[in-house]
């Protein structure tokens, strides 16, 4: 265990991230083979109420013990940093205990709410029994994400990227032997097996803290964590770490929650309302499990690549505010905004056109699932634009702005869900389309109000930003355009998973190509990324020989 530079300890993270993300999406194909439409229902339910919870219990307070253990590390306050430590591991283990009794008390009462009068799906008892056997999570996750904190907290960037994978894998490895087993050998219940996969959360957790503990002992001398209290150390009361948890640890919890009860607004309102409408059990439970669950899955392969982009701008707005540099936090903020335009809005589309193949690819041919995926894919836009410039609000110390429109969005889309469902359905428009456009709408709306009060408090100019949207548009209607022609010859119609993996790799290299052409043409890469950008990859590809 070594300290990482800011450099390193950023690509390992990112690293880490990926690998992550990789495994989650790759795991679903097999999963959702095995357990089905019915079973993806039951699990979505089950995931998206623990979500809410664990941010109740969790959010915030890692990342704060990062901020207070570097603090005090800084100033050598290796004792204080301990006490740190073990009252956020205290506190975090209080609030997943009581938010896991929570669960277990109330879960028929959730699953009432959830299901409401749906006949022919999932039950009251199944959605009831999933939802009580995740809450055991609660009683680990928190606490191991803590742990990491406390070691970011003091620049070790490897241990905490491996324990995320780690738990990944272990979670992953629980969710697919479990559910197969159950289903395929023991002949159990489809609740049984889902039971089995939503339980692998907390199996994971559980092996990646035992070995954040076991890395933590090895290196206890690097950590010091043995050291004797300094004279001023003793001044700092148990009272004073926890108001600098809690006013560190505040806005990032009130985002997180809010983050996640706006992905629960469907959760709540999309079950009752298309059953209302008359709408049977399965169009219904497809609807609610491609909305809150898989559909989202595909969606983190375009959201992990745009804020992966634009995230290593955003911590150095923070310097340029410090020195009053409005017009570098001007060219930051479009340097982010571009890159989101660059990456976000051609593989939106391109996802969109190849809906079919990318469906089939991961969850097999489902005509409903892939209809809802083919405009689900486009939130990726709105969510990404509206979380970067939230995070850049954040970094510029504006935390009260940033929750309050993260809040008025989520209170418009709890407003509007369900009247908007019912209109589109009274306009002869499926009910399932409303949500997204619902949310599409809500996150735009907070883009839009939060980059109106960049300008006026920082005097940022968007004219780049809007140069290389219509650029980006221009070339992505080339590349659609191409594809187009393309879909002449090779349709992208098919049922088999083999001819889907070769139609897509096929569309991606040629659309993406297409793209990149007149990207250059255009000099649309060199607005986004510098005149360098193109030279200096292509100087390390092709190296130019020493002469002798």
């Amino acid at each position: 265990m070594k300290k990482n530079s800011f450099l390193g300890g950023a690509v390992i993270s990112t690293l880490g991230i990926v690998i992550t993300k990789m495994i989650g999406l790759l795991y679903v194909i097999p999963f959702y083979a095995i357990i089905g439409v019915q079973g993806g229902a039951l699990y979505s339910y089950a995931y998206s109420i623990y979500a809410i919870f664990l941010s109740l219990s969790n959010s915030g307070i890692p990342v704060a013990i990062s901020k207070v253990v570097s603090e005090y590390n800084a100033l050598g306050y290796h004792y204080t940093k301990e006490r740190a430590y073990k009252i956020a591991s205290l506190v975090l283990l209080c609030l997943g205990f009581f938010f896991f009794l929570v669960l277990i008390i109330f879960a028929p009462t959730i699953a009432q709410v959830i299901l409401g009068d749906i006949k022919g799906g999932n039950t009251i008892e199944g959605v009831t029994l999933v939802i009580r056997i995740v809450a055991t999570a609660l009683l680990i996750v928190p606490i191991e994400s803590v742990t990491q904190g406390y070691l970011q907290g003091q620049k070790f960037m490897l241990e905490p990227s491996m324990a995320n994978v780690i738990e990944q894998i272990g979670r992953v490895t629980v969710i697919l032997v479990g559910s197969f087993l159950m289903l395929n050998v023991f002949h159990l219940s489809l609740e049984s097996a889902v039971g089995i996969a939503v339980f692998g959360a907390t199996v994971g957790a559980l092996i990646a803290y035992f070995y954040l503990l076991q890395r933590i002992h090895k290196n206890r001398k690097k950590l010091h964590r043995d050291e004797l209290p300094l004279p001023k150390e003793r001044k700092i009361t148990n009272k004073d770490i926890l108001k600098k948890i809690i006013f560190y640890a505040l806005p990032f919890v009130i985002i997180d929650v809010l983050n996640s009860a706006y992905g629960m607004v469907d959760t709540l309102t999309v079950v009752n309302t298309m059953t209302d409408l008359g709408y049977s059990a399965k169009v219904t439970e497809t609807s609610i499990g491609v909305l809150t669950t898989w559909a989202t899955k595909l969606n983190m392969i375009i959201a992990a690549v745009a804020l992966g982009i634009s995230t290593s701008l955003i911590p150095n707005l923070a310097a340029s505010k410090a020195k009053k540099d409005y017009q570098d936090i001007s060219h930051k903020i479009n340097q982010a905004l571009k890159a989101l335009f660059f990456t976000t809005v051609p593989m939106a589309i391109g996802m969109s056109f190849l809906s079919i193949p990318i469906w089939t690819i991961f969850y097999g041919y489902d005509t409903l699932s892939i209809e809802i995926f083919r405009l689900f894919i486009f939130q990726t836009i709105s969510f990404s634009f509206s979380t970067v410039l939230i995070n850049i609000v954040q970094s510029l110390s504006h935390p009260k702005l940033a929750m309050s429109s993260l809040l008025g969005s989520f209170l418009a889309k709890f407003i509007l869900n369900i009247p908007m469902m019912r209109l589109f359905y009274s306009l002869g428009i499926p009910a399932y389309y409303a949500p997204i456009a619902t949310t599409f709408l809500t996150q735009s709306c907070v883009s839009i109000f939060l980059m109106f009060k960049l300008k006026q408090m920082y005097q940022v100019k968007y004219f780049e930003t809007i140069r290389v949207g219509i650029k980006t548009i221009l070339a992505t209607g080339c590349m659609v355009a191409v594809l187009l022609i393309l879909k002449l010859f090779v349709p992208v119609f098919t049922e088999g998973r083999f001819e889907a993996i070769f139609i897509t790799a096929l569309y991606t290299i040629i659309g993406g190509s297409i793209y990149f052409f007149f990207s250059y043409q255009g000099k649309l890469i060199s607005n986004v990324f510098g005149e360098q950008f193109l030279p200096s990859i292509l100087k390390r590809i092709f190296p130019k020989k020493k002469r002798v």
